[in-house]
C-alpha cells in the first residue's frame, strides 16, 4: 500500500485513501470480534471518528496509521463486548450472531446510500462460519480478542498485549484457552460436497414432510436454536434431540404460508437455506454438519439481522 509523500518528508502522507483502505481489514476484524455486522460497522465508524478528531500534527506523529486504527478498533470492540453481554441478558429469546450471505450476494453500503467497493465485503472463511462465531460467544471478551488477533489475523502476542492491556504471557494463555475450547467443540471435518448434499436432502425431506427422513439426517443429540429478537415469532428455547427437531420442522412445513419458498443459499461460507416470502428473505437457516448428520441448526428471523439479505 503506497501513497504519495509530501514535500520534504520521507514517509507517506496518511491521507484519505490510505486511511479508508484499512476499512476492509477493520470490518473483517470487528465482525469476528462482535458477531454482528451492524455493531462492527459502528465500531469502525467510531474508530474513524477518533482518527479525524486528532489534529493533523497528531496524525503525522503516528508512524503506522493502519496499526493505530487496528489498535483503536480492537479496544472499541473490547468495550462493546462487555456491554453486549449485559444487553444480551435482556434479549428476548436466544441471541445468534448475524448471518452473512455469500459474498457475491450482498454489498454493504456507506452513509448516504453509496455502494462500497467489493473489497469491503467481509471475507468469508472458516473463522466466520456460524458454528465458529457461536463458539466465540462462550469466550470471555479478552479470550476472544487475543485468539482472533493472534490466530486469525496473525498479530504477535506483544502486539496483542499492547491492545488489550495485558502481558504477552497472559495473552498467550488467553489464546491457548480459546483454542482448547474450539478444539473440544469442533466436529471432524466434513467435505464441502457432503455438507451440501446433507442440507439439500434435509430441504427435500422437510418440503415432503417426511419425518423419518428428517430423523435420519439429524444427529440424535442435535439442537435447534432460533433468534427472533422479540420482533417476530420464533421458538424461544432450544429444541434438543433429532426426533424432536424433526417433528417441529414438519409442523413448520404444515403451517408454511403458500407464498413461502425454501431456497439453498450460502450462509457464512457454509451450505444453508433461506425462507423467501413476497420476494423478501424472512428467515435464514445455518447448519453444522458432522459426517452425514446435522448437529446444529440456527434459525435467524430477527429482521434487524437480515438487512444484508433483503437489500443490495
Amino acid at each position: 500500500m503506497t501513497t504519495p509523500s509530501r514535500p520534504g518528508q520521507g514517509r507517506p502522507d496518511p491521507g484519505l485513501d490510505t486511511i479508508m483502505s484499512e476499512r476492509r481489514q477493520l470490518i473483517n476484524l470487528a465482525y469476528r470480534l462482535l458477531g454482528s455486522l451492524a455493531e462492527a460497522e459502528d465500531a469502525v465508524q467510531e474508530t474513524y471518528t477518533r482518527w479525524y478528531a486528532m489534529s493533523r500534527q497528531q496524525q503525522d506523529a503516528i508512524e503506522s496509521p493502519g496499526a493505530w486504527l487496528t489498535t483503536v478498533a480492537s479496544r472499541v470492540c473490547l468495550n462493546l463486548l462487555g456491554s453486549a453481554r449485559a444487553r444480551r441478558e435482556t434479549y428476548v429469546g436466544e441471541w445468534i450472531p448475524e448471518p452473512l450471505p455469500e459474498r457475491t450476494e450482498w454489498i454493504s453500503g456507506r452513509p448516504g446510500g453509496t455502494t462500497v467497493d467489493p473489497a469491503d465485503r467481509v471475507t468469508l472463511d472458516e473463522s466466520v462460519n456460524l458454528a465458529f462465531l457461536v463458539m466465540l460467544e462462550s469466550m470471555t471478551p479478552a479470550e476472544r480478542i487475543a485468539f482472533i488477533l493472534h490466530d486469525v489475523f496473525r498479530y504477535s502476542f506483544a502486539e496483542v498485549a499492547e491492545i488489550v492491556g495485558r502481558t504477552p504471557a497472559a495473552c498467550r494463555q488467553l489464546a491457548s484457552s480459546a483454542r482448547r475450547r474450539i478444539r473440544a467443540s469442533r466436529p471432524s471435518a466434513t467435505p464441502a460436497a457432503q455438507r451440501v448434499g446433507v442440507v439439500r436432502d434435509f430441504k427435500q425431506a422437510w418440503e415432503a414432510k417426511d419425518i423419518d427422513a428428517l430423523i435420519g439426517l439429524l444427529d440424535p443429540d442435535a439442537t435447534a436454536i432460533a433468534d427472533g429478537g422479540g420482533l417476530v415469532t420464533a421458538f424461544l428455547h432450544p429444541i434438543e434431540g433429532g426426533e424432536q427437531i424433526a417433528h417441529a420442522w414438519v409442523d413448520l412445513a404444515r403451517r408454511r404460508p403458500g407464498d413461502m419458498t425454501f431456497l439453498e443459499r450460502t450462509v457464512n461460507g457454509q451450505p444453508g437455506l433461506v425462507a423467501e416470502q413476497d420476494g423478501a428473505i424472512v428467515t435464514v437457516f445455518a447448519f453444522e454438519v458432522a459426517g452425514d448428520r446435522i448437529k446444529h441448526i440456527w434459525v435467524v428471523r430477527n429482521p434487524e439481522k437480515l438487512r444484508h439479505w433483503t437489500t443490495g
